[in-house]
């Protein structure tokens, strides 16, 4: 069993200062994207969602330009990097974590907007190539949600397109910020999502 470190109570509600999207469903992004910016939201991203918000006139920074590494193998390795990761896994009121943050000059990320390749529907098809199925597997994509929603006491996430009015009402009727309750259900929903995808 792993030592848990005894750390201070974590607050009911934490800001939204910088949100990291990249999915592969589009449906609303740019709209959730631009009411995001609107409210003071750094966003970062990656490829196609990355063009997409560029595109729209958003401001969007690439993750490259926080991890200083680009993406590489045809876009199979974008996000899986310690600039990303330690950001998002950071706990909040762990003073070596964030000191080790400080230290590698890593940002903290609150919010973590990601859906994943369509792998099922792609192999749903009976004449789908080997290969085609095999580029159709996402790594990076549930990594990062599943990191967010182990973090889901500082970090929120969000899988599905259905969310995104949600935390804008949320972050609306609370200065910017998510509570405890909607990190805690949303981190429930990103634990069924990847669980459904890797029994797909």
């Amino acid at each position: 069993m792993i030592d848990v470190k005894q750390l201070p109570k974590p607050a009911d509600l934490y800001p939204v200062r910088r949100a990291l999207l990249s999915v592969f469903d589009k449906t609303g992004v740019v709209e959730f994207a631009k009411d995001l910016s609107e409210r003071g939201v750094e966003i970062l991203s990656t490829g196609g969602t990355a063009r997409a918000l560029n595109d729209a006139g958003i401001p969007v920074a690439d993750v490259s330009e926080i991890t200083g590494f680009p993406e590489i193998l045809g876009g199979r390795v974008k996000t899986l990097h310690p600039g990303i990761h330690g950001g998002v896994l950071a706990r909040r009121t762990d003073s070596g974590d964030l000191q080790q943050l400080a230290a590698h000059k890593i940002p903290e990320i609150d919010l973590v907007v990601v859906n994943l390749y369509p792998f099922q529907q792609a192999t749903a098809d009976p004449n789908v190539s080997m290969s085609v199925a095999i580029e159709n597997i996402d790594i990076g994509g549930p990594t990062m949600v599943r990191a967010a929603a182990k973090n889901h006491f500082f970090v929120g996430v969000v899988t599905t397109p259905d969310d995104y009015a949600d935390v804008i009402r949320e972050m609306d009727a609370t200065d910017g910020h998510l509570s405890m309750a909607t990190r805690q259900a949303f981190a429930r929903k990103a634990f069924a999502h990847t669980a459904n995808y890797d029994s797909a």
